[in-house]
């Protein structure tokens, strides 16, 4: 007896090849994948390193928001991060470091939703099949993140724009380098087993 490979229609993205026999199954398994990339990414947020000098730390939550959303596609990777975001600020202490709430950081945190939608979108289009069109697809999504984060670090702050550049995105571009490589190994890998199981 073998297992049947799943059908990869084109726009697909990885969450659509877990199979739902109907509708009613298709929105139970859409909503444990964004309850399921919600919690990944707040599981993420608590491999939190501070940064010296900078009210924003390093951590493994943005590489999560983007995976999550390049997995889960546009509508879902989208929604998850909203929970993500909603959660947070009702109290749940997932945040970096287990925080929670409004802060000078919670801009970044808004841009994962701006983010998972974006490269949702661009995986639809075949982004994350190969490593370079993903590597595209996460520089896009961090300048996403970065395009919300840094304005509201420097309003929230106080401060000059360009200092809050230098505190909010400067430091972590060589993090997020190595975030961008480790989603060039790991997506395309992922679609490309897939097709030798096909």
């Amino acid at each position: 007896m073998s297992l049947a490979a799943p059908i990869v229609r084109p726009g697909a993205v990885l969450a659509d090849l877990l199979p739902a026999a109907d509708r009613g199954r298709a929105l139970v398994r859409d909503a444990v994948l964004v309850l399921g990339g919600a919690a990944f990414t707040g599981l993420a947020a608590q491999l939190s390193v501070p940064v010296p000098g900078s009210p924003v730390p390093v951590t493994g939550q943005t590489l999560a928001a983007l995976l999550v959303g390049t997995a889960l596609g546009t509508r879902r990777g989208a929604a998850s991060m909203g929970l993500y975001l909603l959660a947070g600020l009702a109290g749940l202490p997932w945040f970096a470091g287990g925080a929670s709430g409004s802060g000078v950081t919670i801009g970044y945190v808004v841009g994962f939703v701006l983010a998972g939608a974006l490269v949702g979108a661009l995986a639809r289009r075949g982004a994350d099949r190969s490593p370079l069109r993903t590597a595209g697809a996460m520089v896009l999504g961090n300048l996403a993140i970065y395009a919300v984060g840094v304005p509201w670090l420097a309003v929230a702050a106080h401060l000059p724009l360009a200092q809050a550049a230098s505190l909010g995105l400067y430091p972590f571009l060589l993090g997020d380098a190595v975030k961008v490589a480790l989603a060039m190994g790991l997506l395309p890998a992922v679609w490309k087993l897939i097709g030798k199981k096909g």
